[in-house]
């Protein structure tokens, strides 16, 4: 019987999409019990929150692993960007907030389109370190939720 790599990261995958629905949750919930400055293009417009570094950072996580789990053959359709797209609708108050997070978005697809062509095992590990991560940004999140 032949091994399919692809399966055991579904695991780590669909962590990382509950911890992205489990962030647009958090999102919410900080968003009504107010926020502090953090990403500079808000600051100018005074639509910031204390959790912005941490949203900006998971949407282009986001973007990342959409290009990567493409490359890597795995049909996820748009997945991701449905993700991002939900985070951008609860928590882009302003249009200069929204367009900051899709930017962050674009920003992590296309930095992962110019390094890889195809899926090698530096992309998987690079799937897997994303997903780490955005497990880790939303405990934050959910933290500063409560």
């Amino acid at each position: 019987m032949e091994h399919d790599a692809g399966s055991v990261r579904e695991k780590p995958i669909k962590l990382l999409a509950r911890a992205a629905w489990a962030l647009a949750f958090a999102c919410l919930i900080t968003a009504y019990s107010g926020g502090g400055a953090a990403s500079a293009q808000a600051a100018t417009t005074g639509d910031t929150r204390s959790y912005d570094e941490e949203l900006l950072r998971l949407s282009e996580i986001l973007g990342s692993v959409h290009y990567l789990r493409a490359v890597c053959g795995r049909n996820d359709g748009q997945q991701w960007r449905e993700i991002a797209a939900e985070l951008i609708r609860a928590e882009g108050t302003s249009a200069l907030r929204r367009a900051t997070i899709a930017q962050r978005f674009n920003r992590g697809y296309r930095n992962y389109r110019r390094t890889y062509r195809r899926c090698t095992p530096s992309a998987r590990d690079s799937i897997a370190r994303f997903v780490k991560e955005a497990r880790e940004l939303s405990n934050r999140l959910i933290k500063l939720a409560e």
